[in-house]
């Protein structure tokens, strides 16, 4: 039995050895204050109050009764569940002397803002397996709002995602206890995170550094771009910076309502500061050595956050880097145990702890560093995709959606795996090879090679070469390389980051927030690459994807094959106020940025293309030097009645999608791994249609280009693409240089003058 229970424990009376007691981030904070560093006070409410807590409300039956009905994977009754369990606790009445201990030690801190985090205290489940999953409030003020907060903090040990971590590593929910560290709010003008070994590379001679103005909440939930620094850590010498345009910031709203999540406000930036350096030199320089110090003190690589209050930079909470892994060159083949084989979908390698996730709304249990596991990944995955080191998959092809984000982001993936959800666990530690499609056993090591040539010349084509994205963060840095513009601007990312169906946003009057936040993403990438093009592709959600959407499952039905299903042109013809909708943000968009193009998908039928031709034109958008429509060619129809399409529907160019073009040419699903050998853009029906089409536009006078997997995977077709005489080809970020040399190759054989 314990004595001498404890609810309350400042700082300094704690340190990293009181884990159970105060859990992980409670501990650190302890042994930072008691090594000297800039730690704004507070104290923690121990794990031995929320055990206090259930058994003297005798709620804990109550709990267990409600936990014993869910079913992990039904992921509806998880959410009915976890919020029944919540609501008990925040309902439960707090203990009088618990009550009086979390207010007295307020009051002694003098009763300002304060920060209420949660902290977990299972010692035998790693930290990251937490990252995220319990709530934190910032700006909490009053003796009743800090005890408010602190139950809120208790109740979120039972988010569904955390519930369910729980159940797959079969841990006793009742046993898992929770504290709650309040500390002094840091007003912070600025804020971020520092690692000290520079995360991606697995580089422990650099400190990587973020930055943006603000709370940091925005930065550690992925809301906006910080600025990014590397500093050498030996050196303390700046060897990097990347600086990122900030719109808004997070503060404090001064006028909070009485809900907990009116703490804090979005705030506009002015557009002067917006792309400013957010630290100076020196301050970069500051951060760098706090951190070294702080490395020193646990003797292993820290994942730090910061907070800059007027002058003065303090450290808000520090914990050790559990997703170091490796991400390197494919040139050397990795040794290891191969525990399970797939199809080589995005090159490179990483390591890292498995996170399983079985429907898109778990995706939050997927932190930075972790290898996302998944039957199949749909644009519900993005966040959760943008997090992971790399991505397994049970299902597809590598033109599926995993495998296509996976390149553009740069992340290793391995789809149609076939068992990767029951043969691997989750926290298990594995390395996925997307060079090989293979999926190996811990942590292996891929030894280093030589990376491709980077010209200092670039390097001339008559033959434009386009760069296929979708991800607004990705915008200014390929928009700084040798390519000519964007022959493929997907909507994906961007409405998966609304994260609500239109016609719900629609029904709710909300309309000018899908077409505002669409316009946001759209200016991002228009920005960044004026005056060179940017063709956008406007939304091709599929039935499925629409309906996981917040709302969406009241407005789509169900398909037995979405693929060929209710999507792309039909749609705009047959739900004109939704496509409305998207035309009002790009109008909204090309008031400043002229080049900012349209390609309509899907297009089944000459009609229909002409159908919204016209309603384009009826919405004010007209073919002009600066204005150009391009349509997919990307089914059979497509191929046979181009010269229709081209002269009764009036379309400037078209952009052929291989990936679709082939499945319906073939009758293959893409996304069929038992069907991958069948999957092949050089079949000869295939070759045939492709010339066809770029012949075909060449001989009516408009533009045609590539958009599909094909250019990047066979550099021969590459080739056969610039002798027909294609205009452009759109390849994905990691194939830029490789592909513009395969075009200056192909064209100096044809004797093609370079631009």
């Amino acid at each position: 039995m314990k004595t001498n229970i404890k609810f309350v424990v400042w700082f300094k009376e704690v340190c990293k050895k009181d884990v159970s007691l105060v859990g992980g981030k409670g501990a650190n904070l302890g042994e930072l204050t008691n090594a000297g560093m800039p730690v704004p006070p507070g104290f923690i409410i121990t794990s031995d109050a929320y055990i206090s807590f259930l058994k003297r409300t005798q709620i804990a039956d109550k709990i267990q009764a409600k936990l014993d009905m869910i079913d992990p994977n039904d992921s509806k009754k998880l959410q009915d569940v976890a919020e029944d369990i919540k609501e008990l606790i925040s309902n439960a009445p707090m203990p009088s002397d618990i009550m009086e201990e979390i207010k007295a030690a307020y009051r002694t801190m003098g009763e300002g803002l304060v920060a209420v985090r949660s902290s977990a205290t299972a010692e035998d489940l790693p930290e990251a397996s937490f990252a995220g999953q319990q709530r934190t409030y910032l700006n909490v003020q009053g003796q009743d709002e800090v005890v408010r907060a602190v139950q809120g903090c208790w109740a979120s040990l039972f988010e569904p995602r955390a519930i369910f971590y729980r159940e797959e590593q079969g841990f006793d929910h009742l046993k898992v206890g929770i504290a709650v560290p309040v500390q002094r709010m840091v007003q912070a003008t600025m804020a971020g995170v520092v690692f000290t070994t520079e995360p991606v590379s697995n580089d422990s001679n650099k400190i990587a550094i973020e930055a943006a103005y603000g709370l940091g909440e925005a930065v550690v939930s992925g809301e906006l771009s910080p600025d990014f620094y590397i500093v050498d850590k030996t050196e303390l010498d700046i060897k990097d910076k990347r600086i990122s345009r900030q719109e808004w910031q997070l503060v404090r709203n001064p006028h909070p309502g009485e809900g907990e999540d009116d703490y804090n406000i979005k705030e506009q930036i002015p557009e002067a500061k917006q792309t400013v350096q957010k630290l100076t030199d020196a301050e970069i320089l500051n951060i760098a050595n706090l951190a070294k110090r702080i490395e020193e003190v646990y003797q292993f690589p820290q994942d730090i956050e910061w907070a800059k209050d007027g002058t003065e930079f303090y450290i808000v909470q520090a914990r050790p880097i559990t997703t170091l892994h490796t991400k390197q060159s494919d040139a050397a083949p990795l040794n290891g145990k191969v525990i399970l084989t797939g199809l080589a979908a995005s090159p490179g390698a990483g390591s890292g702890r498995v996170r399983m996730v079985h429907h898109p709304s778990e995706i939050d249990m997927v932190a930075q560093g972790d290898i996302l596991v998944a039957e199949m990944t749909t644009p519900d995955f993005v966040p959760a995709m943008k997090r992971a080191a790399s991505i397994a998959t049970d299902r597809g092809g590598r033109t599926c959606h995993a495998a296509i984000v996976s390149r553009e982001l740069g992340i290793p993936c391995v789809v149609g795996t076939g068992s990767a959800t029951k043969i691997l666990k989750d926290g298990q530690l594995i390395t996925v090879d997307g060079s090989e499609g293979k999926i190996y056993e811990g942590e292996v090591i891929k030894a280093k090679a030589t990376g491709p040539a980077v010209h200092k010349d670039r390097i001339k084509t008559n033959t434009k070469l386009y760069v296929n994205l979708a991800h607004p963060d990705l915008a200014e840095r390929v928009a700084s390389r040798d390519v000519d513009g964007v022959g493929l601007l997907r909507a994906e990312f961007m409405v998966a980051d609304i994260g609500e169906h239109p016609r719900y946003m629609l029904s709710q009057g909300r309309a000018h927030e899908f077409t505002d936040k669409l316009a946001c993403g759209l200016e991002t990438f228009a920005r960044a690459f004026n005056p060179r093009p940017v063709v956008y592709r406007t939304t091709d959600f599929k039935t499925n994807e629409y309906r996981n959407l917040k709302g969406g499952d009241a407005y789509e039905g169900e398909e037995e094959n979405p693929m060929l299903g209710y999507r792309g042109c039909c749609r705009y013809v047959l739900e004109r106020d939704i496509f409305k909708l998207e035309i009002e943000a790009i109008k909204k968009v090309r008031e400043n940025y002229q080049n900012l193009w349209i390609m309509i998908p899907f297009v089944r039928t000459v009609t229909g293309m002409l159908t919204v031709k016209n309603l384009l034109e009826e919405e004010g958008l007209f073919h002009s030097n600066t204005f150009k429509l391009w349509m997919m060619a990307e089914i059979p129809s497509n191929v046979i009645l181009l010269d229709k399409f081209i002269s009764e529907a009036g379309i400037d160019g078209i952009s052929i999608g291989s990936n679709d073009l082939t499945q319906l040419i073939l009758g293959v699903d893409r996304d069929n791994p038992q069907l991958a050998a069948q999957f092949d853009e050089r079949d000869e029906a295939v070759l045939w249609a492709l010339e066809n089409l770029v012949v075909t536009a060449k001989n009516n006078g408009i533009t045609s280009s590539v958009c599909g997997q094909a250019p990047s995977d066979y550099p021969d077709l590459t080739a056969k693409l610039v002798q027909w005489g294609i205009t452009s080809i759109s390849v994905n970020p990691d194939m830029i240089e490789l592909t513009r040399e395969i075009i200056a190759e192909a064209e100096k054989k044809l004797s093609v003058p370079q631009r």
